[in-house]
C-alpha cells in the first residue's frame, strides 16, 4: 500500500538529502571502499530517471552495495562507525528502493537479505534516532515489497522491527513518530503469519493502539478499572464528533489501501481530546486489519481491551466518514466471528442506540451503508432471541456491574438464582467472586451491585451458602461492611443479614 510520508520522516529524509558526504575522506578512513565510492557516485544526486536507468543496468552490483557479497562487504557494514554515511545511505536506499521494484527483488533473492539492516534498530538510543528511524522505513519496505511471511522472518526478523515501531507508537509527546510507527505497523500486516506475530506481541502492539483510541475518547491516564468504568458509564470528557462524512472510499473488501482511499484528501485536525484525525485514523486502519482474524483475536480483544465498548464510544466521536467505515466494519467483523460471547456485551454496550445515530447521518460510502446494515441486522437478529438470563450473564462476563433490570428484579432471581449456581460449572459465581475481590476505587456502584446479587442467591438457594463461602464472597462481604460507600456498606449489610438468618434457622 502506498502512505504518504509523516512530516517528521519526510523532513529527516529530505534534509539527508542535502548533506555534502566528504566521500574522500570516507575512503581514507575505510568508511566506504572503491568499488562502493564508484556506485554511489554514479547515481548520487541525480534525478530518478536517470538513477532508474543506472541501477537497472548493474542490478547485483547494487545489490552488493546494500547486502554485500562474496568477499565484499555491504556499504552498512563499511560505515558501520560513520553514523553520517550510513544515515546518507539509508535514505538513498530507501529512495531507490521506492522509485526501482525491480532493486527491491535483486536484494531480496538474498538468503539473508535484512541482516545489514536489523542491527541498526538497537542503535536508537531515543525514539527520535533518525538511524533506526529510517531503517526500520527501509525494512518495512522490503518486508512489505516481498510480502515475506517466511518462518525465518516472521520469527526472526518481525519481532524486532514490531518491538521498535512500537515505541514509536508509545510517544505520546510526539504524534509525528507515533503516526510512523503505526502505518509501518499496517504496511508489516499483510498476511495471516504476520498477524499472528503481531497479535503475539500485543502488550507492545496493540496495547499503545487501544491508549490512542482510549485518550480519543478522553478516558486516558486512568486504571484499567477507571477506565472500565468511565466506558461503560459512558462519563468520557470527549463529546466531538457530528459524524458528518467525507471522501469516497474504496470498498474495504479491496485491501487495506483501499480503506485508505487512495488519492483522497488526508485527515487533518483533531477531535476534541487532542488526537490527529490522521493518527486515529490509522489506528482503526491498523486494527481492521487485525480483525481479519476476528476468529482467533475476538474474544481477547475484548476480554482484555473492551474492544466492543471502546468502539461504541468511539462511533459517537467518530467525526469523518472515513474512521467511521472503519469502525463498523471491524464491529462487523468481530461480532460475525464471535456471536456467543460479544452479541450480548454490544447489547450491553447500547451498540443498537448508537448505530442508530449513526444510521440517521448523510452516508455517500456504500460499502458504509452495507456494513452498517448488516451490523444492525445482526444486532436485531440478536435482539429477538435473548433472554433476562443472556443479559445477566453477559453483563457479569464483562466484568463490570451496573444497575441494570435483572438486579432489582425479584421475579429474575426466583426464576435463575439456581441456574446461575449451576450454569458453565458455576462459572458465574466465580465471575462474581473475582469482580468482588477489586477495590474499584473509581465505581463502587460495582461492589454494591454485586452484594445485592451474592444477597439474592442466598436469599433464594440457601442451601448452596457453602458455594460461596468457598470463593471467599462471605468474608468479602464482612469486609466491606467497612466500606466509607453508604450504598455499599447497605448491601454488604443486607447480603450478610440473610447469610445469618438462614445459619441461625439451620441451626
Amino acid at each position: 500500500m502506498s502512505f504518504d510520508q509523516p512530516t517528521c520522516l519526510a523532513s529527516v529524509q529530505s534534509n539527508t538529502r542535502m548533506w555534502v558526504i566528504a566521500w574522500d575522506g570516507a575512503v581514507r578512513a575505510s568508511n566506504v571502499l572503491d568499488w562502493q565510492l564508484t556506485l554511489i557516485q554514479a547515481i548520487d544526486k541525480d534525478k530518478k530517471d536517470v538513477r532508474k536507468q543506472v541501477v537497472e543496468a548493474n542490478l547485483d552490483g547494487y545489490r552488493i552495495l546494500f547486502n554485500g557479497g562474496t568477499g565484499k562487504p555491504s556499504v552498512l557494514e563499511s560505515a558501520v562507525n560513520n553514523d553520517r554515511v550510513v544515515q546518507y545511505m539509508l535514505v538513498l536506499q530507501g529512495d531507490l528502493l521506492e522509485s526501482i521494484p525491480s532493486l527491491s527483488k535483486a536484494i531480496l533473492k538474498d538468503t539473508e537479505p535484512y541482516r545489514h539492516l536489523l542491527p541498526l534498530l538497537a542503535h536508537a538510543k531515543q525514539a527520535e534516532d533518525s538511524i533506526a528511524l529510517l531503517a526500520s522505513t527501509v525494512l518495512t519496505a522490503l518486508l512489505s515489497s516481498a510480502q515475506d511471511a517466511s518462518p525465518a522472518t516472521v520469527q526472526r526478523v518481525l519481532p524486532s522491527l514490531l518491538s521498535y515501531l512500537s515505541s514509536l507508537a508509545l510517544v505520546n509527546s510526539n504524534a509525528g513518530l507515533q503516526d510512523i510507527g503505526v502505518k509501518e505497523f499496517s504496511s508489516l500486516l499483510y498476511s495471516r503469519e504476520t498477524r499472528q506475530q503481531f497479535w503475539a506481541q500485543r502488550s507492545e502492539t496493540v496495547a499503545p493502539l487501544i491508549a490512542i483510541l482510549r485518550t480519543a475518547v478522553g478516558v486516558s491516564g486512568a486504571s484499567g478499572e477507571a477506565v472500565s468504568a468511565s466506558l461503560w458509564s459512558g462519563t468520557t470528557s470527549n463529546g466531538n464528533g457530528n459524524g458528518n462524512g467525507v471522501g469516497n472510499g474504496q470498498s474495504h473488501r479491496n485491501g487495506a489501501s483501499s480503506a485508505l482511499g487512495r488519492g483522497g484528501p488526508l485527515l487533518d485536525g483533531a477531535i476534541g481530546s487532542g488526537v490527529g484525525l490522521q493518527l486515529l485514523y490509522h489506528v482503526l486502519l491498523v486494527l481492521w486489519q487485525l480483525s481479519f482474524d476476528a476468529a482467533v483475536v475476538g474474544d481477547d480483544l475484548n476480554d482484555e481491551y473492551d474492544i466492543v465498548l471502546l468502539y461504541t464510544q468511539l462511533l459517537r466521536v467518530s467525526p469523518k466518514e472515513k474512521t467511521t467505515r472503519l469502525l463498523v466494519s471491524t464491529l462487523l467483523s468481530l461480532l460475525s466471528e464471535n456471536r456467543a460471547s460479544l452479541l450480548p456485551t454490544a447489547m450491553l454496550a447500547r451498540l443498537p442506540a448508537q448505530l442508530q445515530n449513526v444510521a440517521g447521518r448523510q452516508h455517500t460510502d456504500t460499502d458504509l451503508q452495507e456494513d452498517l446494515q448488516q451490523l444492525r441486522e445482526l444486532l436485531d437478529e440478536y435482539a429477538a432471541t435473548k433472554t433476562t438470563f443472556d443479559e445477566y450473564v453477559a453483563e457479569v462476563n464483562t466484568g463490570h456491574l451496573r444497575w441494570s433490570p435483572p438486579h432489582r428484579s425479584t421475579v429474575f432471581w426466583a426464576e435463575n438464582a439456581r441456574r446461575i449456581f449451576d450454569a458453565d460449572n458455576g462459572a458465574i459465581p466465580r465471575k462474581l467472586a473475582a469482580i468482588m475481590a477489586k477495590p474499584w476505587d473509581g465505581d463502587k456502584a460495582v461492589l454494591a451491585i454485586a452484594c445485592n446479587d451474592i444477597g439474592a442467591l442466598v436469599r433464594e438457594v440457601p442451601e448452596r451458602r457453602s458455594t460461596l463461602e468457598k470463593l471467599g464472597l462471605k468474608t468479602r462481604i464482612m469486609e466491606l461492611m467497612g466500606e466509607a460507600d453508604e450504598t455499599v456498606r447497605w448491601e454488604s449489610l443486607k447480603a450478610l443479614g440473610g447469610w445469618l438468618k438462614y445459619s441461625f434457622e439451620t441451626k
